[in-house]
């Protein structure tokens, strides 16, 4: 709509401005700039998807298809940027959805200012992408008391370096249960995680829980509900903003080689007038076009409460996944070998379209899940 279209060029118009340029920094640094965190909140960008009713201040209230074009910008800019918007927005979208009124008065205007950052606290060094299969526990204290005992670990926790409050799955009663844990927490020990090969900037963080007390508020839900109902609503809305942000990376990879190809001479020509070059160059540009179109259709569905959103939802991010790699894979070809050194930004991209393909669900978990069901006829 034309709406969307103006917001999209507001999203471009900051990502170009404000995050763009210092992508290769963060990279670098394995960190972004808590300053760019304001600036994200002042401009209404965190939480957006919240009803303005819990977001507060006249945030909140955008629609799938708005909140895609945003995260494929931010994820066109800097990845790491992208991911900071996915996970906070999946803790956010988990206590709207299921929380109790208090949990919501209390997090959710603070989550869309800025104010706190969540973080989803759900793999772990053993159970990997099995949701089911957590070995935290959360053991009832002991009758007479009021809360739980939480004990165990969590691993590749996204900005768990800095976020203030932690959506953790754990096992209590033998059931996948949700609980909100605040940064400081007696018994919470955060250790950065660094060297990835991806997503460097994305703060990721393991966490150690030993014997931490919570109070009976920090129960998200009923016990039992942890998985089949906290956990999926937040991955799928993280598994769409993946999808778009795959799409980011793939149209920044075609940017860039347009732009090289266009400059760069070769045998007396330049490079897009190698017919290979262009073949090439041709794939980029329909098979971005393509996920993007699929990102379109699944939040369309999404939008209107269509239950196929689902399943076309993981065919997207199945797709800007894939298409991620292979049009990063054929960037850095056509920049010969200053795509693999530090002056073009397509070496960052090729490193960051691999993590697309293994968080929120990798493609082989896909692959395995998508047949399953049958998808909408258009």
């Amino acid at each position: 709509s034309p709406e969307q279209r103006a917001a999209r060029a507001e999203f471009r118009a900051f990502a170009s401005a404000e995050v763009a340029p210092h992508a290769d920094r963060f990279d670098r640094e394995e960190a972004i700039d808590l300053d760019l965190v304001r600036q994200l909140a002042a401009r209404g960008y965190l939480g957006s998807l919240l009803p303005a009713e819990h977001a507060g201040g006249g945030r909140g209230g955008r629609d799938m298809i708005t909140y895609g074009l945003l995260t494929e910008e931010l994820g066109r800019a800097c990845s790491s940027v992208r991911s900071l918007l996915t996970v906070h927005d999946m803790v956010a979208h988990g206590i709207q959805r299921w929380g109790s009124p208090a949990q919501r008065e209390r997090w959710l205007p603070r989550m869309a200012r800025g104010e706190v950052i969540g973080a989803l606290a759900l793999s772990e060094p053993e159970a990997g992408s099995d949701a089911s299969g957590v070995r935290t526990e959360a053991v009832p204290e002991l009758e007479g008391a009021d809360g739980f005992v939480l004990t165990g670990s969590k691993k590749w926790i996204s900005f768990g370096q800095i976020a203030d409050l932690f959506l953790v799955i754990a096992r209590c009663q033998a059931k996948p249960t949700a609980f909100l844990v605040e940064r400081g927490t007696p018994g919470l020990a955060i250790a950065p995680i660094r060297g990835l090969l991806g997503t460097r900037a994305s703060m990721l963080a393991e966490l150690t829980f030993e014997g931490c007390r919570l109070p009976k508020e920090s129960l998200i839900g009923r016990i039992g509900f942890g998985v089949s109902h906290v956990a999926a609503a937040a991955l799928e809305l993280g598994r769409y903003s993946v999808a778009w942000g795959s799409v980011g990376i793939g149209q920044a990879c075609l940017d860039a080689s347009q732009s090289y190809a266009a400059s760069r001479q070769q045998f007396g020509k330049p490079l897009k007038d190698h017919q290979l070059i262009r073949a090439m160059l041709t794939e980029m540009i329909v098979n971005v076009r393509a996920a993007r179109l699929l990102c379109c259709r699944a939040g369309y569905l999404k939008e209107i409460g269509d239950p196929g959103a689902f399943m076309e939802i993981m065919a997207a991010k199945y797709f800007a996944s894939t298409m991620a790699t292979r049009a990063a894979a054929d960037a850095v070809q056509i920049h010969g070998a200053n795509g693999i050194g530090a002056d073009y930004p397509v070496g960052r991209y090729l490193r960051d379209s691999r993590v697309m393909e293994i968080i929120e669900g990798s493609t082989q978990i896909q692959q395995i899940t998508i047949p399953q069901f049958d998808l909408q006829e258009l």
